[in-house]
């Protein structure tokens, strides 16, 4: 079976119900979720060996986080155990033309403070052939970024096939030092994943004649986007999901997998959103499950902005789906009707 790590911070996710607001809501659901950890719980869910690594609190709390990660098959035996606290994030969803809200509570979390002799990266990656991190995770500290690095030179030395989200958060750390910091850490990716935004906010690489907010995207910009990344960091592919915003709810979903200097684009799904956090995390755990096992470029695509499609339908931050749910969508059946 083919192990892939990820790596990363498991936060404790409160919202409130349905779609009250922050001011409005007396109780809040309590889950887990964060970028890496997603993308662990899509590979165990298609049948790989998935390995999450992180530090989490040695208390009740903690314990939780781990849980709820095993109950899908993760491997969690290489999180470290220590520091104070669980990250928190509250989220509220958005509907219509409200945005949907995140405040981030992490600050000195046990990952945030984790230092570098608490992860033995050799012993980490024995039997692995796959690694993936986002751009959120150096971010949470200059401590974490050096964990990174370390990481993905050990990964380097082991010929494993590294992947990045860029995934820039504004409200973790600016757009230069996330472009100083991930500028040095990308030239140990191979796969480079990225939204819309990402490669302009991080890297000052920009679509021609797209505009996020009206939902106008420009295939022939996001092919230069690609080709310019490629260009700087020798990638062997970049992924970008393209997202129409029409509403919080109601969005345009498709996807480019740029390989071998050309494109390829995913069909085009339009979505009734359920819960679009995870969304991009989903779209990761596919792409990395297809390359995995040989799909050519387009199958790859196509599976992944599938996988992503039926995330944001699925409630929290994990996505629970099956591999020929994912297959019988990106086969062609968006019809939705009961499966008896």
């Amino acid at each position: 079976m083919k192990k892939v790590v990820t790596f990363g911070e498991l936060m404790l996710r409160l919202a409130p119900e349905g779609y009250l607001r922050f001011l409005q809501s007396e109780k809040y659901q309590a889950t887990f979720g964060g970028a890496e950890a997603n993308v662990a719980v899509s590979l165990a869910n298609y049948g790989l060996d998935a390995c999450f690594v992180s530090k989490l609190p040695d208390h009740e709390i903690g314990q939780s986080a781990i849980n709820s990660l095993r109950k899908f098959g993760v491997d969690t035996s290489k999180v470290v155990r220590g520091g104070d606290r669980v990250g928190v994030y509250y989220c509220e969803k958005g509907a219509s033309q409200r945005p949907s809200k995140v405040i981030y509570d992490r600050a000195n979390s046990s990952i945030a403070t984790a230092k570098p002799e608490d992860f033995n990266w050799a012993e980490i990656f024995d039997g692995v052939c796959w690694f993936h991190f986002t751009g959120i995770t150096p971010a949470l500290s200059d401590s974490v970024a050096e964990i990174t690095l370390q990481a993905l030179k050990e990964a380097k030395k082991r010929n494993i096939t590294v992947s990045c989200d860029l995934n820039f958060r504004k409200k973790l750390w600016s757009k230069e030092k996330a472009g100083k910091v991930m500028g040095e850490l990308c030239h140990y990716v191979d796969y480079c994943i990225a939204n819309e935004e990402d490669a302009k906010d991080v890297f000052g690489i920009e679509a021609d004649n797209t505009d996020i907010y009206s939902g106008k995207l420009n295939r022939d910009g996001y092919i230069s986007v690609a080709k310019k990344l490629t260009d700087r960091f020798g990638f062997k592919g970049v992924a970008i999901t393209l997202r129409e915003s029409l509403s919080a709810n109601d969005n345009n979903w498709s996807g480019m997998l740029y390989t071998d200097g050309s494109a390829v684009f995913s069909k085009k799904y339009a979505m009734h959103i359920v819960d679009r956090v995870g969304g991009g995390d989903s779209f990761g755990g596919g792409l990395i499950y297809s390359l995995i096992n040989g799909y050519d470029a387009q199958k790859a695509i196509e599976f992944a902005i599938a996988a992503s499609c039926l995330k944001h339908s699925v409630e929290g931050d994990y996505n629970m789906v099956s591999i020929k749910e994912v297959e019988t969508l990106a086969g062609g059946d968006a019809s939705g009707r009961v499966q008896r």
